[in-house]
């Protein structure tokens, strides 16, 4: 008994220094920007869970969909509506890839760092395969990544097919993230 009661002992302090070695985030921002001559639509989200692993680059996050705020309520309804996104059966938004150029980022130093990172996106049921720029900040031990990239809508089989929705939002949205580790 005594034996089974270190062995898990030894197997705890491992996961912990394994899980500590992780970069961990709970209150990422996501936003999404959307520009027609009909109207502008942005939303926000400060919900974002992220994850890097400084040793191999691993990068994770996970966006809960219903959690993005608009100015407008009847835009909120849209989105969330199974005709647009559908975040009930589609309520998160998964990323896993990695982060290329690794090995020339020191977590140690400050300095603002450029990335490349490439990955999957899972959205609405569909998955895709991006490669896209970022930067990596860090001050005083504290990691801030922020990224920008397009969205094409279609690629995640999300659109209004008719009505008036379906010009006010853009086939491609401007996704921007804000991750402070």
């Amino acid at each position: 008994m005594k034996t089974v009661a270190i062995t898990l002992s030894l197997i705890l302090v491992g996961l912990t220094t394994f899980s500590q070695n992780k970069l961990i985030t709970k209150s990422g921002h996501a936003k999404f920007y959307s520009h027609t001559v009909v109207e502008d639509i942005e939303a926000n989200n400060y919900k974002v869970i992220s994850s890097i692993d400084p040793s191999t680059g691993v990068v994770v996050f996970s966006i809960p969909m219903q959690s993005f705020e608009f100015e407008k309520s009847l835009m909120q309804k849209h989105y969330n509506s199974p005709k647009f996104v559908d975040t009930q059966q589609f309520p998160k938004a998964k990323f896993k890839g990695q982060i290329e150029n690794i090995s020339k980022l020191d977590f140690t130093k400050d300095g603002t760092y450029e990335i490349k990172v490439s990955g999957d996106l899972s959205m609405h049921g569909k998955t895709k395969h991006l490669t896209e720029k970022g930067s990596i900040m860090i001050k005083d031990g504290e990691v801030t990544v922020k990224a920008s990239f397009k969205l094409r809508l279609a690629d995640y089989e999300i659109a209004f097919e008719k009505g008036k929705p379906a010009k006010n939002i853009a086939k491609e949205v401007t996704v921007s993230l804000n991750l402070n580790y």
